[in-house]
């Protein structure tokens, strides 16, 4: 087994409406990852996550800079750095920008294997 290492500066960026900004850190391109996905996201005023439900996946959102609201459940929960959320298979969430600065969030999602 090889280690890869990843210049996550390096990634390609790419906007999306109302959602800032998303690079893929971790997929099958990358570093050979066939069961996950590693995003890193940046939001900005305005700007919120969907973690939309995924029957059989299971998803993490953990907050790295800036401050944000995790909506759960239909309950606001207002966090910082080093906060998170895990999201079992058929749960939402969703994440959206507070306060001045950016927010960088670091987003996992990875299905159950089949089996």
């Amino acid at each position: 087994m090889t280690t890869t290492f990843i210049k996550t500066g390096d990634c390609p960026k790419r906007k999306i409406a109302g959602a800032g900004e998303v690079a893929e850190i971790m997929n099958e391109k990358l570093c050979g990852a066939k069961n996950g996905l590693g995003m890193l996201r940046w939001l900005r005023a305005g700007e919120r996550v969907e973690a939309d439900a995924q029957a059989g996946s299971h998803q993490l959102i953990y907050l790295m800079e800036g401050q944000g609201v995790i909506t759960l459940d239909a309950k606001d929960y207002e966090v910082g750095k080093g906060a998170g959320v895990y999201l079992g298979p058929n749960e939402r969430a969703t994440v959206r920008h507070a306060g001045g600065a950016t927010l960088k969030l670091f987003h996992l999602v990875v299905p159950k294997l089949a089996g």
